[in-house]
């Protein structure tokens, strides 16, 4: 088999349905939109000989949906001609292009997700199972935004938990103290056998960072994710040092597996995390996840969506599904998500071939406001 052509179709979408914001400092949901315009996202298509066709929704392309375009331009085009099943080579040659154009990170794994989306259809086996395979039952966790108060908090939490969720993740609003409350009252709310998580954000120094995880460890949590910025790795090793719950980080790390290999080297983490999009697709997802469980380690997905969906069924050493919880309505709505949707607190991920993205492609082509 062979690829025939890589196209980047760009499209006008609107903004996403719910509005969200995150800790104080970062931006949310619909920060940086322009008033009275579109948002464009990026759909990139692989065609092949046998007529079997690889399609990817970007995830968050409404940032930089035109440098999606751009490197499918010029420097995608030269992978026609390779083998589209050949997916180890196809992750050595992106990381080539990388190594010259400095690629987006978000943007090495789409090559990837694109092949196994072809090599599973022509396999007639889910990806999941092609990755090895573990079970298509997946129990979900709700992670929250930052609502505004700690009644909405309390509110959200106990309709995430009529709806059958058992595990929940705090993004908080980036006050120690104030975060404190939050999470002392979480356990209260849940109870004593729920899994509690703390995501941090990269919010706050080495300092803030101790003594919060000591509030943690107080409330049980399972684990404590990056809590500060991921570049200086010492202070993330004196953190594991001193702190009995786990420290979940290098989700934002670039340089996939080789990367996570030095985390561990350094001890700077209890646990590994894998997305898609960060740690380049199936292929470098999967690095990370052999190399966490060879070294004893869990290896936590990151993040919804089709694609990672796959990858929580496939890895055994990671526990949960993460289902962003938004308002009322979005709660509600969670049972109706179609492939993604999540019943009794639990994904039941398809058993179909494909990424399962179902693009209209005749549709694509006809309202695209550029193809490359």
């Amino acid at each position: 088999m062979r690829i025939t052509d890589i196209r980047c179709y760009l499209l006008e979408s609107d903004p996403p349905t719910h509005h969200y914001r995150w800790r104080t400092g970062l931006m949310g949901s619909h920060d940086g939109l322009v008033a009275g315009r579109k948002q464009v996202t990026a759909v990139v298509r692989m065609d092949t000989d046998e007529g079997i066709t690889g399609g990817v929704e970007i995830e968050s392309s409404a940032r930089y949906a035109a440098s999606v375009a751009l490197l499918t331009e010029r420097r995608l085009k030269s992978l026609i001609g390779e083998d589209p099943l050949s997916t180890e080579r196809l992750f050595h040659l992106i990381w080539e292009i990388d190594r010259v154009d400095e690629m987006h990170m978000t943007h090495l794994g789409i090559v990837d997700q694109l092949a196994w989306d072809i090599k599973s259809q022509k396999a007639g086996l889910p990806i999941w199972q092609m990755l090895g395979g573990n079970s298509d039952k997946v129990p979900a966790y709700a992670s929250t935004v930052t609502w505004d108060t700690m009644d909405e908090y309390e509110r959200y939490i106990k309709q995430c938990m009529d709806e059958g969720f058992t595990a929940f993740k705090l993004h908080a609003w980036g006050d120690a103290k104030e975060d404190a409350k939050l999470s002392r009252n979480l356990r209260k709310w849940t109870g004593p056998d729920a899994d509690l998580m703390f995501d941090g954000s990269a919010g706050w120094d080495y300092v803030t960072s101790m003594w919060f995880g000591r509030v943690l460890e107080e409330c049980g949590f399972l684990w404590y994710e990056e809590p500060m910025r991921e570049f200086e790795l010492n202070s993330y090793r004196k953190l594991c040092d001193a702190l009995d719950i786990p420290v979940l980080a290098a989700e934002t790390s670039d340089g996939c597996h080789w990367n996570m290999a030095t985390w561990i080297q350094m001890g700077a983490l209890d646990m590994t995390r894998v997305n898609t999009n960060f740690k380049g697709g199936f292929t470098g997802s999967m690095k990370i996840a052999h190399l966490s469980d060879s070294h004893g380690m869990r290896c936590q997905v990151h993040g919804m969506g089709l694609a990672n969906a796959q990858l929580c069924a496939a890895i055994r050493i990671n526990d949960y599904y993460e289902q962003l919880v938004i308002n009322a309505e979005q709660i509600a709505g969670l049972k109706r998500l179609g492939k993604l949707a999540i019943e009794g607190g639990v994904l039941t991920v398809s058993r179909e071939p494909g990424l399962g993205h179902d693009i209209d492609w005749a549709h694509v082509e006809r309202v695209a406001l550029q193809v490359v």
